[in-house]
């Protein structure tokens, strides 16, 4: 038996049947709303004056897709630490690991 699925978009304002989704940004939060012809073009209109007198810019409200990268890469700081702290070799207690003391702890199987 085929299955039918329909979306029905709804005016946010008036719950009439609504046959456009307006997307908009302000103070860096995006929104999206449903609206009729008549809806979205009065949103327009009422914000045109700002819109003429303001300045485009882009990528309002976007957020990068990637997670900051960690300083480190491939191995636990405090592990690397405590076999430091073992060789008697140096190393803050917070902060970047250099990269000798990062090679020397995997050059002894680490």
């Amino acid at each position: 038996m085929a299955t039918k699925t329909e979306v029905v978009l709804v005016d946010d304002l008036t719950g009439d049947l609504a046959t456009t989704t307006v997307k908009f940004a302000l103070n860096k939060t995006g929104y999206e709303i449903d609206l009729s012809d008549e809806n979205a073009a009065e949103m327009r209109q009422a914000l045109s004056r700002y819109i003429n007198a303001a300045r485009k810019v882009s990528g309002i409200g976007r957020r990068s897709a990637q997670a900051p990268k960690p300083a480190h890469s491939g191995y636990d700081p405090a592990a690397v630490r405590a076999w430091a702290a073992g060789q008697g070799i140096e190393v803050n207690a917070r902060g970047r690991i250099r990269a000798a003391v990062v090679e020397q702890f995997r050059a002894a199987g680490n």
